[in-house]
């Protein structure tokens, strides 16, 4: 008992970089564990069986072998089933969405719901927190914190929400302290954060969707309304000075295009978001329903020549705001999510062509441009907010 206490103590520093490397996908075995963390294969042992103490994860002592293999197989390393959950909430102009979200990003439930935004903040963020508790309630689970995407830009430290264009929510509002009041309210004795929902989408994408192993992530969705972006450099996302950085929405595409709620004219956030795709197809747009859903639904089902033309014309204007991106940022994969994902899926070719012809970094060699895969990326990304505690020190965080 002793010796296991030893390792256990040499290996307490690293059970927050265990802890990732299992979430995150990395060490489906505690042979690759040991690896990955530079330990002894005892030691990795002690941090895994920790880990498994604390609810987190599971070890398989007595693995089947697969196939053709030799030796006897390593223990295998999973997410626990009934392990803690953090609360993820999203306000977006046509509404909001609670999930509860295990490790590994894995939504174990949701509560959608979809009501009108009024310009109190703490109208539409105090119910997606109750629709969070009763979920909360429901499943029984531990809750290990929250986290909330908003469709602004969030400055730090202060939390607030510095541009919420496409809501009538006051510039400067205090989101983060409206979130923690509102979860106190609810009972929840849990640490709140709170993010852009693009940034927080690249996030999720990075840890668990089709931007893992990107040294330098270009990640740029369509919200229900407009177009954001975000940079995760080496694994951490990239703010900026104040959490303002990469509003890749206001880049000019088109200086004669239409107006923009920034003040300029022809921003990628009016040209190639769910209404500029309507509009381009010369539809008119149902007030009562997600323009998202519409814009959604036009491009997989309507093939008008009609159609077809706007869908080009909306990829042309994002594939030049993608090659400008790219000659600035010079990342090493672009992913997109929202009605972009869908763009890209109708014309791959097309996009990819035009983000070559206009980039000198495109010319030299083909950036790759992928789709987001996940689902409710922003709400898992909310949810690696809460996780991150966790994963910095899981023991400090379940044990306070």
């Amino acid at each position: 008992m002793t010796h296991t206490r030893t390792r256990l103590d040499r290996g307490r520093n690293a059970l927050g970089p265990a802890l990732e490397l299992v979430h995150t996908g990395r060490a489906p075995t505690r042979a690759v564990l040991t690896t990955e963390l530079g330990v002894t294969r005892a030691t990795a042992g002690a941090v895994a069986g920790e880990l498994q103490t604390l609810g987190l994860i599971t070890v398989d002592s007595r693995p089947s072998a697969s196939p053709g293999s030799h030796g006897r197989p390593s223990h295998r390393l999973a997410i626990a089933d009934d392990g803690p959950v953090a609360l993820a909430a999203q306000v977006h102009v046509d509404g909001f969405r609670a999930a509860l979200v295990g490790l590994g990003g894995r939504i174990a439930a949701t509560a959608p719901a979809c009501v009108t935004v009024d310009a109190d903040p703490a109208h539409a963020i105090g119910e997606v927190v109750a629709a969070g508790a009763a979920l909360l309630r429901d499943s029984g689970r531990r809750c290990v914190g929250a986290g909330l995407a908003v469709p602004s830009a969030v400055a730090e430290p202060e939390g607030t929400a510095l541009n919420p264009l496409h809501l009538a929510w006051p510039v400067g509002a205090p989101v983060r302290e409206i979130f923690n009041r509102c979860l106190a309210e609810a009972g929840l004795d849990v640490p709140g954060f709170c993010g852009n929902d693009i940034n927080l989408t690249a996030l999720a994408e990075h840890r668990h969707g089709s931007g893992q192993g990107a040294a330098h992530l270009l990640c740029v969705a369509t919200g229900h309304r407009g177009v954001g972006g975000a940079l995760v450099l080496d694994g951490r996302l990239h703010t900026g000075s104040a959490g303002l950085a990469l509003e890749v929405g206001h880049l000019t595409v088109d200086p004669q295009g239409r107006p923009c709620h920034c003040g300029s004219r022809g921003c990628l956030d009016v040209e190639t978001d769910p209404l500029a795709l309507i509009e381009a197809a010369h539809r008119s747009p149902d007030p009562a329903g997600s323009l998202l859903d519409q814009a959604t639904h036009l491009l997989r089902t309507d093939r008008t020549p009609e159609v077809r033309a706007a869908v080009a014309t909306v990829i042309d204007r994002l594939g030049l705001g993608l090659a400008g991106l790219v000659n600035i940022l010079n990342p090493d994969r672009i992913i997109l999510g929202g009605l972009h994902r869908g763009l890209l899926e109708a014309d791959p070719a097309r996009l990819r062509a035009v983000v070559e012809e206009r980039s000198l970094w495109g010319r030299s060699g083909s950036v790759p441009i992928l789709p987001c895969t996940l689902d409710h990326t922003s709400l898992v990304g909310a949810a690696e907010l809460a996780w991150q505690p966790v994963l910095d020190d899981p023991l400090a965080a379940l044990t306070r």
